[in-house]
C-alpha cells in the first residue's frame, strides 16, 4: 500500500494551503481533489465558487504579503462597502481594524487565486491529484506507529493509501468529514447533528453580468449588499465588481426555506403578492436588477449574463457554511480546516481568509508531528474573527426589513459622530438604539469568549 506522511482531502484554499505548508516542512504530502469543470478553466480544478471579495485585514489573517499575489488575480481595489436596506442605506469606508493592505479591500479572480495556491503547493513538493476523490477514511487508533494513529484512505479508483496525518478540507459539503469524524463521536451523536450540509449551510447563487460602462462606474470600487430584501437569516443579494464591466450579482439564502415559513412576506421588496413559493435565485436576481436599474435599462438585453464565466454559462450555485466551528479530533491525528470545520461564514459571505489560515496551521503542525496543538492555534489565529461573526449573526438572526433600516440609521449616526471603528466603538452618543446594538454585541461576545463559539469541543471526541 502507498504510504505518505500527510494526506489532504480537498483542493480548495484550506487544502492547498495545508499541502504547501506540510510539504515545505519536509513531509511527504499528497492532496486529493475530485475536480469540477468551469467555463474559465481549461481543465478540472477545485470547486472555485465564491463571491471572492477580500477586506484589508483578511490578507493579514491569511498570513500573506499582499505584494506577492500575482498579477491578474486582483480584479478591483475597493474603497467602500454599501449596505442597502428597504428605505435606508449605510456606507463603510473602513473596517476599523488595523491592516497592512492600503485599500479597503479588493475583489479577485477566484479560479486564478486557487490555481496560484496549487502552484505554491506543488513548488513546495506536494503532490496534487485532481480527478481523484476520497470515498472512505478509516482510522487505526491502535496503529503500531510511534507517532500514533494512522489512516487508510480509499480512493475513487479503488486504490488505498495509508497516511500518518489527515487534513480534512472538503468544504461545506463535508462529503468525507462527517463520516470520518463520526468514528470518534459518542454513541447516538453524529457530527451531522452539527454540520449536516442542508442544515448547517446556506445556498448561494450568482450570475456574471455585463453592465453598461456608465452604470458599472457607479459601483466599480465598492461592494453592495441589500439587507432586508429577501427573507431568511443572513439572506441577502450582492453585487461585486469584476474586471472590465462584469460584476457578479448573487445572493445567499437558507436551504429548504418555504414561503409559509416567512413572517410578513409583504414586507420584503423582492417578494410579490402573487408568489406561491419563494423565488429561485435567478428570479431574485432579475427582480433586484429590475428594481435598481429597470427604469433606465432593459435587464436582459442591457445587463446580460456573461456566459464564458463561472461554473456553467455564467452562473454558479454553491453551498456556504452558516454555522459555528468545531474542534478537530487531534488525538486521532486528524485536523479539519476551512469550510469543513464551519469556520467560514454566510454572515460575511464566505471565508477564504480563514480557510487559508486554518489550512496553513494544520499543514505545518501535521508535518512537524505537533498536531495536538491545532485546536489551540487556530483559535489564536482566527478567534477574534469568528467571535465577531458569531456575535453579529446572533444579533441579526431575527431581523426583519424595518430592523435593518433602523440599524443602518444608527450606524450612520455613529459615523457622523466620529466613531470610525463602528463595530468596536464604545461611543453611545448616537442614542438609545446605538446603546442597544452595542450592548447586545458586547453581551454576545462575552457569551462566546474563551472559545465558547466552538459547538463541538475536543474533549467530546472518544478515542
Amino acid at each position: 500500500m502507498e504510504r505518505v506522511d500527510v494526506a489532504i482531502v480537498g483542493g480548495g484554499p484550506a487544502g492547498t494551503s495545508a499541502a504547501e505548508r506540510a510539504a515545505s516542512h519536509g513531509a511527504e504530502t499528497v492532496l486529493f481533489e475530485q475536480g469540477v469543470p468551469r467555463e474559465d478553466r481549461d481543465a478540472l480544478g477545485p470547486d472555485s465558487t465564491d463571491a471572492a471579495g477580500i477586506l484589508d485585514y483578511w490578507i493579514d489573517i491569511m498570513d500573506f504579503d499582499y505584494r506577492e499575489i500575482p498579477d491578474g488575480v486582483i480584479h478591483r481595489e475597493l474603497e467602500a462597502t454599501e449596505f442597502i436596506g428597504p428605505s435606508s442605506a449605510l456606507e463603510l469606508t473602513t473596517t476599523g481594524i488595523d491592516a497592512s493592505y492600503p485599500k479597503f479591500g479588493y475583489t479577485f479572480h477566484r479560479t486564478r487565486m486557487d490555481d496560484w495556491l496549487h502552484e505554491r503547493a506543488t513548488d513546495a513538493g506536494a503532490e496534487i491529484r485532481i480527478g481523484t476523490s476520497v470515498t472512505d477514511l478509516e482510522t487505526n487508533l491502535r496503529a503500531s506507529s510511534p507517532k500514533g494513529p494512522t489512516h487508510t484512505l480509499t480512493l475513487s479508483s479503488g486504490d488505498q493509501l495509508e497516511a500518518q496525518y489527515v487534513v480534512l478540507a472538503d468544504g461545506p459539503q463535508r462529503r468525507v468529514t462527517i463520516d470520518a469524524l463520526d468514528q470518534f463521536t459518542p454513541p447516538g451523536r453524529s457530527i451531522s447533528n452539527h454540520l449536516s450540509p442542508p442544515e448547517a449551510n446556506h445556498i448561494a447563487y450568482q450570475e456574471y453580468r455585463e453592465f453598461p460602462p456608465e452604470l458599472f462606474e457607479e459601483f466599480d470600487d465598492r461592494l453592495k449588499f441589500w439587507w432586508g430584501y429577501i427573507p431568511g437569516e443572513t439572506a441577502y443579494p450582492w453585487v461585486f465588481p469584476n474586471d472590465g464591466t462584469v460584476a457578479r450579482v448573487g445572493l445567499t439564502m437558507p436551504i429548504g426555506m418555504r414561503l409559509e415559513d416567512v413572517d410578513n412576506p409583504s414586507s420584503y421588496v423582492l417578494l410579490e403578492p402573487d408568489d406561491e413559493t419563494l423565488p429561485s435565485g435567478s428570479e431574485y436576481i432579475t427582480r433586484l436588477l429590475e428594481r435598481e436599474y429597470g427604469d433606465e435599462y432593459d435587464v436582459e438585453t442591457d445587463i446580460p449574463i456573461a456566459e464564458d464565466r463561472g461554473k456553467s454559462k455564467g452562473t454558479e450555485t454553491y453551498p456556504i457554511s452558516s454555522t459555528r466551528p468545531i474542534d478537530s479530533p487531534v488525538g486521532a491525528n486528524i485536523a479539519v480546516a476551512g469550510g469543513a470545520m464551519g469556520a467560514t461564514s454566510a454572515f460575511h459571505e464566505g471565508g477564504y481568509h480563514v480557510a487559508v489560515r486554518t489550512g496553513k496551521i494544520a499543514g505545518r503542525l501535521a508535518a512537524t508531528d505537533s498536531l495536538e496543538h491545532y485546536n489551540e492555534l487556530w483559535k489564536r489565529a482566527i478567534g477574534d474573527e469568528i467571535l465577531r461573526n458569531v456575535a453579529f449573526a446572533d444579533i441579526v438572526e431575527d431581523y426583519e426589513p424595518d430592523d435593518w433600516d433602523r440599524a443602518f440609521d444608527v450606524v450612520t449616526d455613529m459615523q457622523a459622530d466620529g466613531a470610525d471603528d463602528v463595530l468596536l466603538s464604545k461611543r453611545y452618543s448616537a442614542g438609545l438604539d446605538a446603546m442597544k446594538i452595542l450592548a447586545g454585541y458586547k453581551k454576545r461576545k462575552y457569551r462566546y469568549r474563551n472559545g465558547n463559539y466552538v459547538q463541538f469541543v475536543e474533549d467530546q471526541y472518544l478515542y
